[in-house]
This record gives C-alpha cells, sequence and structure tokens, in this order.
C-alpha cells in the first residue's frame, strides 16, 4: 500500500489553520461541501422532488457504509447518532440479575450511560475495565461486551479479535462503538462478527453531523426496531398505498432505520464522503495517518512528552499524556498559535486527516515546545 499524502486542496481548511481536531468533527471536504450546497438548493424546489428520490439517494449511502464496513448493504441501518444505535442493541439484547456488562473505563459517555440503564432494566452488572484487561473479564456470566476499536480520549488500541474470540466462546454479545476508527482503519467484519456496529458520519466518514450507520447481524435482523415510521414498511415506495398497513418491514436492516433518514440536503453530503473514502481506500487513509501520528509521537517525545508507542494506538490519532489542569493549559496554547486539539480526560488528543501537512506538524510541535519550556 502506498501512502496517499497531504490531500489539503480537497479540504476546506484555511492555510493559517493547523486542524488536528479530527476525532472532534471532520472538516469538509471541498466535495462533500458542494454536494451539500446543491442539495439545498435542490430541497428549496420541492416540485422537482419524486416519489423515488427518497429512496434512492438513501440506498446509495447505505451501500457506501457497506463498503466501508466491508459488510452486505442489507445489514445496515441509518441512524443519527451513536446514541440511537446502541440503543437499538439494547433493545434487542437482554441480561438477567447476576449477569454482566463489560464496558471500558472512561468509555464515551453515550455508550456508558446506555449500558447502564440496561443494567437498571435488567439487574445485570456494569463491569468497568481498563483496555488491556477486557479479556480477563469476559466469563460465563458475561451477556454483553461493548466497546471501541480505539478508546475516544488517547487512540488507544483495543484487539477487537481478541475480545470477539472471547465474548463467543462466552455466549455474549459484541457491540461496538467504531465512531473513532471507521474510515480511518481497516475492520476484519468477517474475523469480528459483531451483533451489532454503530458510528458516527462526521468524524473519521468525513460526512455530516445526523448520519451515521448502523451495522446488524444477519441473527439481529429481524429484531425490534425503537421507533415505527411508515417508510421502514414493506412496500413503502407506494405513495398511493400507504394506508394499506403492512406487518412486513423493508429486508434486513432497514427496519431500524432512523425517521426522516431521506434527508435531502444531508444524505447527498454523506454519499459524496463516502465515495471519497471509497477512492483513497481505508487502508491508503490509515497508512498515510500513520506516518504523520508517528512523526508527531516521536517529536512529541523528544520534547519529553508522553505519548504511547505505535504498537499501542491507533494510526490515525494520538494522545499527549499530562494531568488534566495541564492538558487545558496546552490545548488554549496550542490554540493561541493556530493549532486546534482537544483535551479529553488526562490527554491532549492530536487527530489529524489528509488535511494535515508538514508545516502543519512543524506548527504543532513548535507550539508545543514553546509550551513545554513554559513560553
Amino acid at each position: 500500500m502506498i501512502a496517499i499524502g497531504s490531500q489539503r486542496g480537497i479540504f476546506d481548511v484555511p492555510e493559517d489553520v493547523v486542524y488536528m481536531n479530527t476525532a472532534n468533527m471532520a472538516p469538509l471536504l471541498r466535495a462533500v461541501r458542494a454536494a451539500g450546497e446543491e442539495a439545498l438548493a435542490r430541497r428549496a424546489t420541492p416540485w422537482r422532488i419524486t416519489p423515488d428520490d427518497w429512496f434512492t439517494d438513501v440506498e446509495r449511502l447505505r451501500d457506501g457504509f457497506a463498503r466501508v464496513l466491508g459488510a452486505d448493504s442489507d445489514g445496515v441501518a441509518l441512524i443519527p447518532a451513536t446514541s440511537y444505535g446502541l440503543a437499538v442493541a439494547a433493545r434487542n439484547l437482554d441480561a438477567k440479575p447476576g449477569e454482566q456488562v463489560v464496558v471500558l473505563e472512561d468509555e464515551y459517555p453515550s455508550n456508558h450511560y446506555t449500558w447502564m440503564r440496561f443494567c437498571e432494566r435488567t439487574g445485570a452488572s456494569l463491569v468497568v475495565v481498563e483496555p488491556g484487561a477486557i479479556v480477563e473479564h469476559i466469563g460465563d456470566r458475561t451477556r454483553v461486551v461493548a466497546v471501541p476499536n480505539v478508546h475516544w480520549t488517547n487512540g488507544s488500541l483495543v484487539d477487537l479479535v481478541a475480545v470477539a474470540d472471547a465474548a463467543r466462546k462466552a455466549g455474549a454479545a459484541l457491540v461496538l462503538d467504531l465512531s473513532q476508527s471507521l474510515g480511518a482503519m481497516p475492520l476484519d467484519l468477517d474475523a469480528i462478527r459483531p451483533d451489532f456496529l454503530v458510528a458516527v458520519g462526521y468524524k473519521w466518514m468525513l460526512g455530516t453531523l445526523g448520519l451515521g450507520c448502523l451495522y446488524v447481524a444477519e441473527q439481529h435482523r429481524d429484531g425490534e426496531p425503537i421507533e415505527e415510521n411508515w417508510i421502514n414498511r414493506a412496500g413503502s415506495e407506494d405513495f398511493s398505498a400507504l394506508v394499506d398497513y403492512a406487518d412486513a418491514y423493508r429486508p434486513g436492516a432497514r427496519r431500524f432505520d432512523v425517521g426522516q433518514h431521506s434527508n435531502f440536503g444531508l444524505v447527498p453530503m454523506a454519499v459524496a464522503a463516502t465515495e471519497q473514502i471509497a477512492d483513497w481506500t481505508v487502508p491508503g487513509i490509515a497508512e498515510s495517518l500513520a506516518d504523520v501520528t508517528e512523526e508527531i509521537a516521536t517529536r512529541a517525545r523528544a520534547l519529553g512528552l508522553t505519548v504511547s508507542a505505535r504498537e499501542q494506538r491507533g494510526p490515525h490519532m494520538l494522545g499527549i499524556e499530562v494531568p488534566r489542569e495541564t492538558a487545558h493549559v496546552i490545548a488554549r496554547r496550542l490554540g493561541e498559535d493556530g493549532v486546534v486539539a482537544s483535551v479529553r480526560g488526562n490527554s491532549v488528543r492530536i487527530a489529524p486527516h489528509l488535511h494535515t501537512t508538514r508545516n502543519d506538524v512543524d506548527r504543532l510541535i513548535e507550539s508545543l515546545s514553546r509550551t513545554a519550556d513554559g513560553g
């Protein structure tokens, strides 16, 4: 695989901004912004929108998410947020008093709260573990394992193949939140075989707020959605027959689609983003970002800062580990130098993408150096 290199010109990022915050929200590709502007102009003339248009771009987007996942399109539902997809998973799983749900320490709040409420409903116990200790906490009483691919605060890597193997041996469901890795890290779906998988569209998928994806394994596709909307029922393509109420749903995971997912403003933007990712390929993106993050890590260590080793983190993001109060000071001083990063837990989280240039890396390191020196 040949590294792609900087693609600054096709991102809508000003030259004077060093944006290292893709893990918070990706900058827009120019093609994605153009697709949105064209979509809004079309939405302004609703007489041009036909019944077929409620389905065609939606299915293009479903196909685009499926390509990135390495899944079949029938396994993909369109969701507005991580919390929505996790709610679908929790609705279709169960546990008993005395059984356990395993989640990560300092996990993203939507994940933690979902399984905390699940445990309140079922009487199960929530087991909070460190990223490196997941497998040893999966046992006969485990019913759900809910983990990411990388920790959202610092990019620490989770061995999903090992976790998935342990979950299967225990008879536990595996629920993945890949919001911080889908589109930037290769995924072996056949090896991992999750029960449910969620990812937002506005981070590493380079799309918009309000449109992400939920993958549902085949054995769960006849499950119960969390809402009943008209377009998810069989025969909804025939607008003249919508009052002929149907018990059956549209095929596959489409029953789990959020209502109003045929968003005429957002869907074309998300389609454009998935098409660009397909063109670059996820392995190509990952290798390119690994080169950038490793250079940042090496130069940050030379300043006396603490960064995890390459094999311990994802290729696309890293955390500079410092006390929380110090992290906020560093992030503020970076911002004063035109470098945008974020603080998550005890980490200054650095998350570049293909818009990042060598000059951006130099400016980041120069700003870190001044901060480390007390400047």
